[in-house]
């Protein structure tokens, strides 16, 4: 009977598609004539101006007074601080930095040491999750994938909170430090209860440690044995600096900004960045890195062989290998063409942790990636410059400190949890309107029939 269900509901699907197919069709061609900006990019590839805001810049480019882009080395900047600044600070002085950029993001100053620790302590306040959360939203519907059980949660503390409708400033930010401080936690025990469910596996619930760095909380609460080195804490920081935000128009935070805009509240306008950054063209990359790794090395005899890379890096262009998308995992930008900055700093820190557990095939394989993509990318495809960008090395890193594949994108999720409170805040107080770009309607006029008719 069931088999039988499923034959015939296949059947109708494909039945409905055909339809579907029949009655629809949009040529690329025609975007280009009528002046579309697909992707809402320019002409030039870079992005149409949709906005303004004080949170972040990304930096790839300079326009000459003819109005020609220049490519130039890239730069992120946190409300004027270059992070390679913060990034000098974190280890000159052996310090956890994430949440100093979180302060940094959400308030536009960089506190000082009270305000530091204060902010800390708050943060500790709020990792445990609600009585009975994991419980009934967690533990009673797991999921296969830990993006989607993020979302449905962030959507569930709507419940948990007195005032979920609260748009005033007061309100969001306690909002956004609660989903700040509680989404690590989240992630952990969804990730666990995964395991119990789908992977057969024993599952561990350990308590959030008072005083520990959000990068600290995560490989305590993730690991049975809660033990972590110090480098390993201080390279999981750094990820989370580094993808703490990018600007309002990726694609997630543009996600979190439009619904924003819409008047809806905190709980609905995050869950919508996290449904984006679950895309492989998006925040699913780094994952997408990892496998393409793992067929380069099959697929390669020598890995210090650039001619053999090379070659291989060819036929990935060519839908000859790897997954048949043509794609090179972890090259290329909307707006870096000649360095991510984000890519330079994880690359300059992960050697030693790469080398010293082990992974420097892996690490080197990365490296000629970076050094070979740009060469093969002009060969085959005569496109504009190209560079690695930060998932080519952050997927690496999380395989070095033995984080399962299923938490590479929440633990971007994670970083990017700042950046989507700060620029929803700015929506919501000084942009103050719907966003609403318009479509153009290309159907055919066609007058109704009665259903005899038809």
């Amino acid at each position: 009977m069931a088999a039988d269900a499923a034959a015939l509901d296949k059947a109708s699907m494909e039945f409905l598609c055909q339809e579907y197919l029949k009655n629809n069709y949009i040529d690329p061609e025609t975007s280009e004539r009528l002046g579309v900006k697909r992707g809402l990019r320019n002409a030039d590839g870079t992005g149409v101006l949709a906005g303004l805001t004080n949170v972040c810049d990304v930096v790839g480019y300079r326009r000459t007074g003819d109005g020609t882009v220049v490519p130039i080395p890239g730069k992120l900047i946190y409300r004027g601080v270059n992070i390679n600044e913060i990034v000098n600070e974190a280890y000159e002085h052996d310090r956890f930095v994430f949440e100093e950029v979180i302060w940094l993001l959400l308030f536009g100053s960089l506190p000082n040491r009270a305000q530091l620790e204060n902010f800390r302590a708050i943060l500790d306040a709020h990792r445990e999750l609600p009585e009975g959360f994991a419980e009934d939203m967690i533990m009673k519907a797991p999921s296969p994938n830990i993006m989607n059980k993020l979302a449905r949660s962030v959507l569930a503390l709507y419940s948990y909170d007195p005032d979920p409708e609260d748009m005033s400033l007061e309100g969001i930010l306690r909002q956004s430090i609660r989903l700040i401080a509680g989404l690590p936690t989240i992630m952990v025990n969804a990730y666990q209860v995964k395991r119990r469910v789908y992977d057969r596996q024993s599952m561990y619930f350990h308590l959030p440690t008072p005083g520990q760095s959000t990068a600290e909380h995560i490989l305590a609460t993730y690991r049975a044995d809660q033990k972590f080195t110090h480098e390993e804490a201080k390279l999981l920081d750094l990820c989370l600096l580094v993808h703490a935000d990018h600007g309002g128009g990726n694609n997630s935070t543009f996600a979190c900004r439009v619904l924003s805009s819409s008047g809806t509240d905190t709980y609905s306008a995050i869950s919508a960045a996290i449904g984006s950054l679950k895309g492989p063209k998006h925040g699913g990359a780094n994952h997408k890195v990892m496998q393409q790794l793992s067929e380069l090395q099959a697929g390669v005899a020598n890995h210090q062989d650039e001619d053999e890379v090379r070659e291989y890096l060819r036929r990935v262009l060519r839908r000859q290998a790897g997954d048949g998308s043509g794609l090179i995992y972890g090259m290329g930008h909307a707006v870096y063409t000649i360095s991510d900055p984000r890519a330079q700093v994880l690359r300059e820190k992960a050697r030693s942790l790469a080398y010293a557990k082990g992974f420097e095939d892996e690490f080197e394989l990365l490296c000629l990636i970076e050094k070979l993509g740009p060469g093969v990318f002009a060969e085959e495809r005569g496109t504009k410059q190209v560079c690695a960008n930060v998932d080519l090395y952050s997927g690496l890193i999380y395989r070095m400190l033995g984080i399962s594949e299923d938490l590479f994108t929440p633990l971007f999720a994670i970083s990017r949890m700042p950046g989507w409170c700060a620029h929803r805040v700015e929506e919501v107080v000084f942009a103050n309107r719907i966003i609403r770009p318009a479509y153009k309607y290309l159907g055919v006029r066609q007058k109704y029939k009665s259903i005899e008719e038809r």
